[in-house]
């Protein structure tokens, strides 16, 4: 028998808490409803849920802290609920590291789809094993969809565990990142508008703006400085390519 996969629903709002834990449920998800950023943080420790749905306003802690909390030790998925629908609010949550952003009210099917999609997107490559495939190294070009890694001096970007090692050491990174860090640099010098980004990484079931791509490079620049021959560049007017020098 399957292991159901779990989500963590943290809303203080219980008819709308009850609600989505009523649809997961039908779909043979395993759901814990907490109220409260304290109570979320306590429940993300022992529950240990394969994704967090996240409302921002909460009672004492809110959720733009509790995800802060999160991603000190973890990349777990993050799907951020709230009314607030100001572009400011969106672009701070995927700062901090949420994969996705729903404005409430939204219709549970859709809530329920996107996690689906944002699980399939993390899941599958957790799960590979290490001997999938043989690896691409020196800036050679992998399947982007084949769960190989990809190096370049100073980088390694493994798809297999969704693990990114840069200058020897293990950078944490939430799977929207990694894989678009995977995607750019499996196809060096190839410039991708952010359409084709969004297209790639978030897939056709994400609704969202271009900006969603721009704060993900962002990210992603904090972390991985640009070495003398690579650089995640900026291509201006059209979009971003993961620049190999020497080619």
């Amino acid at each position: 028998m399957a292991v159901k996969q779990k989500i963590l629903i943290v809303d203080d709002d219980t008819n709308i808490a009850e609600l989505i834990s009523l649809y997961l449920t039908k779909e043979c998800f395993e759901t814990r409803i907490v109220e409260d950023g304290e109570e979320a943080i306590r429940a993300f420790e022992e529950f240990q849920p394969n994704l967090i749905l996240l409302d921002l306003m909460l009672p004492g802690i809110d959720g733009y802290e509790v995800c802060r909390t999160v991603r000190k030790t973890s990349s777990v998925p993050i799907i951020m609920l709230s009314a607030k629908g100001e572009v400011f609010d969106k672009v701070l949550g995927l700062e901090l590291g949420a994969d996705d952003y729903m404005m409430k009210p939204f219709d549970s099917k859709e809530l329920v789809a996107r996690v689906k999609a944002v699980l399939r997107r993390f899941q599958p490559a957790k799960e590979e094993t290490a001997g999938t495939g043989a690896g691409m190294t020196g800036g050679s070009v992998p399947n982007a969809q084949s769960g190989n890694y990809v190096e370049y001096p100073g980088l390694l970007v493994n798809m297999t565990n969704y693990a990114v090692t840069y200058l020897g050491k293990t950078v944490e990174m939430p799977p929207k990142e990694l894989e678009l860090l995977y995607f750019l640099a499996s196809h060096p010098n190839q410039v991708f508008t952010r359409e084709q980004l969004l297209d790639h990484i978030w897939g056709y079931e994400y609704v969202g703006d271009t900006r969603t791509v721009d704060v993900h490079v962002k990210r992603l620049r904090e972390k991985i400085k640009d070495r003398e021959n690579w650089s995640i560049a900026t291509v201006w007017g059209i979009g971003y390519k993961f620049e190999v020098k020497g080619r």
